[in-house]
């Protein structure tokens, strides 16, 4: 098969939809299939990369204004299309919510499939409103009918878990739920002491503490201003240091929380690390992960902790319960109660024997969501929706006429 991709970011520029694009293409590209990824460009121009089956095609690009370290692609129409052309792709996989229609332009042209993985639901959009006279609600009803043309207009669209499923078809919109995956070979939990003890060397963590891990973007939706908090409480007991992995708009406002609550000297900002940068052995450092954020569509930082053998604590809020199992693998409590949340994470780090047995079930868990297996899922779907294309092409053979001669392609 030749498949495409569609997305804004790619890394090294770090969102969920640019992790699940690059393990997407290079395991597609692994399995003997021609790959193409379609992206904003990491620099101040465009550029190709290729790395054997696989093609990263880096359109120029511009700083984006509301995430640190990200650019994005001012609607490239032409450029798109021009790559499309060249590659010639039997399938078309988006990951962006805009740039899919120039994907839908091309696929109609060629009469192939394309597929389109929801990463936000609409109210996760306007999770950083507030209520502005019924704005927030008007924005959310607009994400809703747009979200339902895109879904018209794709041959497919695929959600990544069965929460954000049921809620996609309650509002009247097909779709097919094929989970992200995430990569156990990597990420696991630690094999010594020692490795554990290096890590946090290098980190300048101290070596014989109890360590709260939080990894994600420090924005307003992400609402880590309430992990410090909970960490706050939890250290008036506890010599628990805070780690955050991350970067964001509300970086250095988190900093000037640390410092108002008296623990800047236990809480350490990390900025960005990046896989190859070491980032499982981040987590084969900590002793528990948490995650604040309420608005999930299925958590992939949630996952690598679970693989990485850690308990888990956090909101019960959207898809956050498919991966953290309350009581079993970590604890969810009420969403917003920052209280309980620091009583989630003391009575984890109060007791190993606990962490340990909450550890072995995240791993446990995490397994479900092996990469291979995703990979294999959306292999299977492609090869599906190719199919399905490729016999109706046959049925109706009079609208294929159409197409060819609407191309300029004769009769």
């Amino acid at each position: 098969m030749r498949i495409a991709y569609i997305t804004q970011s790619y890394p090294p520029m770090i969102s969920g939809a640019s992790i699940v694009v690059e393990q997407l293409a290079k395991g597609m590209a692994e399995r003997g299939h021609q790959a193409l990824v379609i992206a904003a460009s990491d620099k101040n121009h465009p550029y190709v990369a290729t790395q054997n089956d696989l093609t990263i095609q880096r359109l120029r690009s511009m700083h984006h204004p509301l995430r640190v370290g990200q650019r994005f692609l001012v609607y490239p129409r032409a450029s798109i299309l021009k790559a499309l052309e060249k590659f010639q792709p039997d399938i078309i996989h988006s990951h962006e919510p805009i740039l899919c229609w120039i994907g839908f332009e091309y696929a109609q042209r060629h009469f192939i499939p394309t597929t389109f993985t929801v990463h936000m639901l609409p109210w996760y959009v306007t999770a950083v409103l507030t209520d502005r006279g019924g704005l927030d609600k008007a924005v959310e009803k607009a994400g809703w009918k747009y979200l339902d043309i895109l879904a018209r207009k794709s041959t497919s669209v695929i959600i990544t878990t069965k929460t954000v499923s049921d809620i996609v078809t309650g509002m009247g919109i097909d779709s097919e739920t094929i989970p992200c995956g995430i990569d156990t070979r990597k990420f696991h939990p630690p094999l010594s002491d020692g490795e554990t003890a290096s890590t946090r060397r290098r980190l300048n963590l101290p070596l014989d503490v109890p360590i709260i891990l939080y990894v994600g973007r420090l924005d307003p939706e992400k609402m880590v201003a309430r992990v410090i908090h909970a960490a706050a409480e939890v250290m008036k007991s506890s010599p628990a240091h805070l780690l955050i992995v991350g970067d964001g708009k509300e970086k250095e406002k988190l900093i000037s929380l640390a410092k108002a609550l008296g623990i800047q000297a236990r809480v350490h900002f990390t900025g960005y690390i990046l896989m190859n940068d070491g980032l499982p052995d981040v987590y084969r450092a900590a002793n528990i992960f948490v995650m604040a954020s309420e608005v999930e569509s299925q958590g992939l930082v949630l996952l690598e902790a679970a693989a990485s053998g850690l308990p888990l604590a956090a909101f019960e809020a959207t898809s956050i319960p498919e991966v953290v199992h309350d009581g079993e693998n970590g604890y969810l409590v009420k969403p917003g109660d920052v209280h309980a949340m620091a009583g989630a994470i003391a009575r984890i780090l109060e007791s190993p024997a606990l962490a340990k047995r909450m550890g072995e079930e995240s791993r446990c868990l995490a397994e479900h969501y092996d990469l291979e297996r995703a990979q294999l899922l959306h292999e299977q779907y492609y090869r599906k929706l190719i199919g399905q294309q490729a016999l109706e092409k046959r049925e109706n053979p009079s609208l294929w006429r159409r197409v060819k001669m609407w191309m300029g392609l004769g009769k």
